[in-house]
């Protein structure tokens, strides 16, 4: 096989892909309903594409392809109305989240297909840790050349998405102190990380991926588990930093303050990436898992260190007149509030754990979120 050819797509198009949480009823543990629910939701037309995870207590569901903010949230909503409706013919609950606060990995069950089964043999315990829950964004980019070049200037406005999206403060029942212990899971994989510094997609194709081919152990862009990566065959580059946010209000404010900041490399409004940017990367993205909006990040190029609330909130005050091009100010106004006025989603599960110390209740307050 050889890399897919890179189909341009329409420039700042967006898709939004969300893993789901299914939860039962009384116990709140993880619920092995996601077939159940796949046909349900299937035979209820589903607004949107869906499709079974890992494993057998968790869904995908994704997004056509959208241009601005409000068809894009228009969507998001009728796809969890949906499932709203369906999974409560179920006795099953549906919420957002990183991880769930308290259930083992070990009661998790490999959902039945050929890649999923051949995951697990290949990664063993880690694919059944790998009961994670994550939301992934697509932006259309206009050729293969600009697709890498957005993807590595994206790179020092990583630790942006994970603290705005951080919702895993909470995993096999402790706190782990991290705003997103989703991550660590990622991580372990060894084809995670960050994409090899190319900004040529022939030389990205030729001196990389065809290596990488030989070696026998990568087939297609799947096999790589980068933050970001290129996706060829949607024409797109796709983030995956994200925890899966708890109310699809704030999924699409994250989707497109990536369309934003995509919108301000196209035009070259930012500097062109440097290999030197990643010298820090590690770290920042590091302060953003473990102390979220309260986090340290060390800019790429000056080396200083600033509060990671304060280069967010700057960040989306520059990105104003973008954000009114495209639609979405109203949106990035509500990440702004957020940064400024008080935490995410992993401060808001924990506040709930230090007034019930109940992890039932943690849950319960993630189930009626998504249900807004």
């Amino acid at each position: 096989m050889s890399l897919e050819t890179f189909h341009a797509s329409s420039a700042l198009s967006m898709g939004v892909e969300l893993e789901l949480q299914l939860v039962g009823e009384h116990d709140r543990d993880l619920a092995s309903a996601a077939t159940d629910l796949l046909e349900l939701a299937q035979r209820t037309r589903f607004p949107g594409d869906i499709k079974p995870e890992m494993t057998d207590c968790m869904i995908e569901v994704a997004t056509d392809i959208q241009d601005h903010h409000a068809s894009l949230l228009k969507q998001l909503e009728a796809m969890r109305d949906v499932l709203l409706a369906a999974s409560a013919r179920l006795n099953v609950s549906l919420c957002g989240g990183g991880t769930h606060p308290f259930q083992h990995w070990t009661e998790r069950r490999i959902f039945s297909t050929p890649r999923f089964q051949h995951l697990s043999g290949l990664y063993g315990y880690l694919a059944k840790q790998f009961t994670v829950f994550g939301q992934h964004v697509h932006i259309g980019m206009p050729d293969a050349d600009s697709a890498l070049h957005v993807l590595h200037a994206l790179n020092r406005y990583v630790p942006h998405f994970i603290a705005l999206s951080a919702s895993s403060p909470f995993s096999q029942g402790s706190d782990t102190l991290f705003d997103s212990a989703r991550l660590n899971s990622v991580f372990a994989f060894p084809l995670s990380g960050r994409a090899p510094f190319v900004l040529d997609w022939a030389r990205f194709e030729r001196d990389y991926f065809s290596k990488m081919e030989d070696t026998g152990i990568v087939r297609s862009m799947k096999d790589f588990y980068w933050d970001i990566r290129p996706k060829p065959e949607y024409g797109t580059i796709e983030l995956r930093v994200c925890d899966t946010p708890l109310t699809v209000e704030r999924a699409a404010a994250i989707a497109v303050y990536l369309q934003a900041l995509c919108c301000s490399i196209l035009a070259g409004d930012e500097p062109d990436p440097l290999e030197d940017d990643y010298l820090v990367y590690t770290y920042n993205r590091f302060q953003a898992c473990r102390f979220g909006l309260d986090g340290l990040m060390v800019h790429p190029r000056s080396h200083a260190a600033l509060p990671l609330r304060d280069d967010i909130a700057q960040t989306l005050e520059r990105l104003a007149p973008a954000a009114d091009a495209l639609g979405s100010r109203a949106a990035l106004e509500s990440l702004h509030r957020m940064v400024r006025g008080g935490g995410n989603d992993a401060t808001r599960l924990r506040a709930v754990h230090a007034r019930s110390r109940n992890l039932l209740a943690v849950v319960d307050d993630a189930v009626a979120a998504f249900a807004q």
